[in-house]
């Protein structure tokens, strides 16, 4: 079994055989160089794939939360619970899920916005020069994150204010009558 040691000695001794002196130190450079890009690539895709996947996971949630309790308050009777408490207990059930996606969504947009401008600032950094077109399309990748964050933030926040309000309401219905 050969070293790396011995691998970069017989890569040199041929290099030097053929009269390219400067060759490994080339050929190094340049591999680190490309295993840095592959590196920092496989950062990116993970980056995006997962603020997609954790966002993606929240809308499901918020949907799934708005369905589930519209669904509940539709069915809803007055008569099945003993107090007004019980009844607003039952009716805010899976509520706190709700609002911590619309809280939090813009806040996981952001951190992949943040990831991916640090990201393209590292990419401006290694190719050693400023290229505009580069700048703008890693600036736009690096903002669809927030926009995705506010797309699940924003129905999400108008179904929760929807669903408290029609809670508010059927709970003050109950204490009237009592």
């Amino acid at each position: 079994m050969t070293g790396t040691g011995e691998i970069f000695d017989n890569f040199r001794e041929s290099s030097l055989i053929r009269g390219n002196e400067d060759l490994p130190g080339i050929v190094f450079k340049d591999l680190k160089q490309v295993t840095q890009g592959v590196v920092m690539n496989s950062f990116k895709e993970m980056v995006d794939l997962g603020i997609f996947i954790i966002l993606g996971f929240m809308g499901f949630l918020a949907l799934w939360c708005t369905i589930e309790r519209y669904i509940f308050m539709r069915k809803f009777r007055a008569g099945d619970h003993e107090s007004p408490d019980a009844a607003q207990i039952a009716l805010t059930r899976n509520m706190t899920t709700l609002f911590i996606v619309y809280s939090n969504a813009p806040y996981v947009g952001l951190l992949g916005t943040v990831l991916g401008i640090m990201i393209t600032f590292y990419d401006m950094g290694q190719s050693g020069g400023l290229n505009a077109r580069d700048i703008m399309v890693g600036m736009s990748l690096a903002l669809k994150a927030t926009a995705l964050g506010l797309v699940v933030a924003i129905p999400a926040l108008i179904a929760y204010n929807g669903l408290t309000r029609k809670i508010s309401v059927i709970v003050g219905s109950m204490t009237e009558k009592k």
